[in-house]
């Protein structure tokens, strides 16, 4: 009978220090998460602020743009911004 009370006893330690670390593991994941979204809302409210630029292409350059651009799944538009944004990577 002893055994088993130990026995019990043990197991119970081991659950609860198991599930101890699950909720520290749990707090930490939370609070990266709160940390990810206000990163997001941060970069969503710096993305809101876009220039608009007119912007004059030779035809062929267009079409060579957008076939890319359907290739990689993008917009146009956003196709442009993602080779400018890597001109300006690279640059720096």
């Amino acid at each position: 009978m002893k055994d088993t009370d130990t026995k019990n006893r043990i197991d119970e330690n081991a659950l609860d220090e198991r599930e101890l670390k699950l909720q520290k593991r749990k707090d930490k994941l939370d609070a990266m998460e709160a940390e990810l979204k206000e990163r997001q809302k941060s970069i969503s409210a710096a993305e809101a602020k876009r220039k608009q630029i007119v912007l004059r292409l030779p035809e062929s350059l267009w079409a060579d743009i957008a076939r890319w651009a359907e290739d990689d799944f993008r917009s146009i538009n956003g196709q442009i911004e993602y080779l400018l944004t890597k001109c300006v990577k690279e640059r720096k």
